[in-house]
């Protein structure tokens, strides 16, 4: 899979990601759009160098790709929330 694909495959596990954990991220659309991205980067990398699972060349639609895609993003999307919080909370 080409760079672009693993974009796009990024910002649909990202917006995949926000669906399963609803609510307000403190970096808003960008962020929760970077996040899916980089996620789904991290994702493949985990999937390739611990899981023993070779992605390079596999198809846009598989399975194992789209999970490991959408776990890096959750993972990161968690990640986030704990380290920033909520930045639009009210004093």
């Amino acid at each position: 899979m080409t760079i672009i694909g693993w974009i796009i495959l990024g910002l649909v596990a990202g917006v995949i990601a926000k669906i399963l954990l609803p609510g307000r991220d403190p970096g808003g659309l960008v962020g929760t759009t970077l996040i899916g991205i980089v996620g789904a980067f991290l994702g493949g990398w985990i999937a390739t160098r611990f899981l023993d699972r070779t992605i390079d060349n596999e198809d846009f639609f598989d399975p194992a790709t789209w999970v490991s895609a959408i776990g890096g993003s959750l993972v990161l999307l968690i990640g986030y929330r704990l380290l920033f919080g909520n930045s639009r909370e009210r004093r």
